[in-house]
């Protein structure tokens, strides 16, 4: 058991605490994040923290992407906590709900979206 926590991560994996993540946590966030996307680039990373996929997507996305706060802002969403507002994210942008994923926004536009190993870090990053 110690050697798949190792590659997926412990039950209650959480997102790394050095990682600028902003948690997505309130329904009032969708509307600020679509009115930041107007300046700046928003991502939002859709994880949940029970499935061994989405955690080693969730690894590999921390280690391989290097956010400019400058640039963009990421958000985390839970969805095991948060399905309403997954939901919500999936209507308002005209995109499948999966987890993980990462959706990319610009000027109020999905620019990228993808899920599961197909979460392409560097892809995200010469977008930005």
């Amino acid at each position: 058991m110690a050697f798949f926590n190792t590659i997926f991560g412990s039950k209650d994996s959480i997102p790394k605490e050095n990682f600028p993540w902003i948690s997505l946590d309130q329904f009032e966030q969708i509307d600020q994040l679509v009115e930041e996307s107007k300046t700046r680039f928003v991502l939002i990373f859709k994880h949940s923290t029970r499935c061994g996929i989405s955690r080693f997507s969730l690894k590999n996305f921390e280690s391989e992407f290097t956010p400019d706060p400058a640039k963009v802002s990421v958000y985390f969403l839970d969805i095991l906590n948060h399905r309403g507002i997954s939901n919500e994210i999936a209507t308002r942008f005209d995109v499948i709900h999966q987890s993980p994923q990462a959706i990319l926004i610009k000027d109020s536009k999905v620019i990228y979206s993808d899920s599961h190993g197909r979460i392409n870090a560097a892809e995200i990053q010469n977008l930005i």
